[in-house]
């Protein structure tokens, strides 16, 4: 396993090597408003009216969570951010839920902050773009952190259960020149980097960061441990794989790469071994396997992670594994988050869900369970 970075602060994805950066292409999208765009010039179209308060929903064009996964095509390669460089198939059109109707991409639960290029902005509520775009990333951040809230208020999380960051999530893209993105506590905002693969093009990517703000949110100073940190990253990317599977399956999308595998497309840039994952949610790795770095030791945890899932089914396995983390403590050890974990699930299922829990942290011989 090659050591990965983290971020100037917070907590990141962190990939191995980051990339270096280089300037953003910035060219007209496809089916996207005039007001939205840069023209030729370089500079921005004048901005027009904002559309009727009220208007909570619109258009717009992302990738089914990646264009790897929704293709099986291991080839692909950011080409520079050419739009050419996937194929058509890999967008589809969604409903971008829950905007406040000032135009721009802010609403209940994610607000875009982006310093580089031009803001997305819809008089009409037309937010198609493609990749060659700034604004394309946008589209994607606000889509994907929506749709992972949305994903843990259909678990009862802010209503039956205690909310689980049920609040506007502030993003900014491209913001960081290397190939990395990170989660900063101070702000509470998500950075995503513009190195290799743009870091907002991968669903994955962006679900992974906004488990660090769910974290915080959980349990304020959450991390200040190794083995805190490692259980972060792991549900990090826990939460991506899983808010993407229940997307594939709301709204019908094609997954062709396994489903352990972490953010496919990003990776691409840096991983040389098909498939291109970033980590892997089933390595089979224990806890003697550990080395001190927190996105290598998270794969322990996340693999314990993925196999309650496969015991109990998804919504009890995620029902168990986020009302668990409200009991952690900042510098919790991977001992104490299981038994946690366990308790949670007892107390929520009874005695055999508890049973399936302890037997897959039993598995990854975590000490005391």
């Amino acid at each position: 396993m090659i050591p990965r970075r983290t971020g100037p602060t917070g907590r990141s994805s962190a990939r191995p090597g980051g990339a270096l950066s280089r300037p953003i292409r910035v060219s007209r999208a496809a089916l996207a408003t005039a007001a939205a765009l840069v023209s030729a010039s370089g500079l921005a179209a004048p901005a027009l009216a904002a559309p009727p308060a009220g208007t909570a929903t619109a258009t717009g064009q992302v990738f089914m969570v990646n264009p790897v996964q929704s293709s099986g095509d291991e080839s692909l390669t950011d080409g520079k951010d050419a739009a050419s460089a996937v194929p058509a198939s890999a967008y589809t059109t969604v409903a971008l839920r829950n905007l406040d109707g000032s135009g721009n991409l802010s609403g209940r639960w994610a607000a875009v902050r982006s310093e580089t290029g031009a803001p997305a902005f819809s008089a009409t509520g037309d937010f198609r773009y493609t990749r060659d775009t700034d604004q394309f990333e946008q589209v994607m951040a606000y889509f994907w952190v929506n749709e992972a809230q949305e994903y843990l208020q259909s678990l009862g999380f802010g209503s039956e259960l205690p909310g689980a960051n049920d609040k506007q999530q502030g993003v900014r893209i491209n913001q960081y020149g290397a190939d990395n993105s990170f989660f900063t506590d101070k702000k509470h905002e998500i950075r995503f980097g513009k190195g290799g693969v743009d870091d907002a093009e991968d669903a994955e990517v962006v679900v992974h960061e906004y488990g660090h703000a769910v974290h915080e949110a959980q349990v304020p100073g959450f991390g200040t441990s190794e083995e805190a940190g490692a259980i972060g990253e792991a549900w990090g990317d826990y939460l991506g794989v899983e808010v993407g599977l229940a997307a594939d399956a709301r709204y019908g999308w094609p997954r062709l790469t396994p489903e352990p595998c972490v953010a496919d497309w990003d990776s691409t840039g840096y991983t040389s071994t098909v498939p291109h994952c970033l980590r892997r949610l089933d390595t089979g790795k224990v806890y003697g396997d550990k080395v001190g770095e927190v996105h290598a030791d998270g794969e322990i945890w996340s693999n314990a992670l993925w196999d309650i899932r496969k015991a109990l089914g998804a919504r009890v396995a995620d029902r168990v594994i986020v009302n668990a983390q409200f009991s952690f403590a900042p510098d919790t050890s991977f001992s104490a988050a299981a038994k946690a974990t366990i308790a949670t699930a007892r107390s929520m299922y009874g005695d055999k869900a508890a049973e399936s829990v302890r037997q897959a942290f039993a598995a990854r011989q975590i000490p005391g369970v």
